[in-house]
């Protein structure tokens, strides 16, 4: 498995092919999932070629935004069975990297450690100090593409994922829940 040839090839595709709306699902998120998801394995003593799998999928993840907004998963994982064998990856491995894209479709549904993984480092921004730009990205890309009609809309949609959304792994939990929190708690004291 070549993972970072397979993952600068789909890079290139989004940078170059993605719709320009998309401010928040683009291939900076791709590489801010990867990121997160290889801290994540690190600390959760994820094996080697699981991790491969995963950082895979982690690159893949959100490509299928290319083919559009609904059900982007399934195109991501059109993506990974279309090029990931150029990159030495055999059809039971595109399969377990397209089960852990899968894990990432709202509302989170991981079947195993790795799915868990993806789930956690996807939104791992709910956690950290970047949460309220990466926010402010991904409402002005609802605007656009989900017709969200204010900022207010927005915070009420944001307070009830937020108190909804759980992380999966100890290693999150521990970096991450405490931010969330309070995130939670500066934007319901907003509304």
């Amino acid at each position: 498995m070549q993972v970072e040839q397979a993952g600068a090839f789909i890079l290139a595709k989004i940078k170059n092919e993605l719709a320009e709306r998309f401010h928040y699902h683009n291939a900076d998120h791709a590489l801010d999932v990867y990121t997160a998801a290889k801290r994540l394995a690190q600390s959760e003593e994820i094996g080697e070629h699981d991790t491969q799998l995963l950082l895979t999928a982690a690159y893949y993840h959100d490509s299928g935004f290319l083919f559009g907004q609904v059900d982007h998963e399934t195109g991501s994982c059109k993506n990974a069975r279309q090029y990931l064998p150029d990159f030495g990856y055999t059809e039971d491995e595109i399969e377990q990297v397209c089960d852990i894209i899968m894990a990432t479709k709202i509302p989170q549904n991981p079947h195993n450690h790795l799915g868990q993984i993806i789930c956690d480092a996807d939104l791992d921004y709910l956690g950290r100090n970047d949460f309220f730009i990466l926010s402010k990205r991904l409402f002005s890309e609802l605007v656009i593409t989900d017709h969200l009609e204010s900022e207010l809309a927005w915070d009420k949609q944001q307070v009830k994922f937020l108190q909804n959304h759980r992380y999966f792994t100890q290693t999150a939990l521990r970096l991450r829940d405490k931010c969330k929190n309070e995130h939670l708690t500066a934007i319901t004291q907003r509304l």
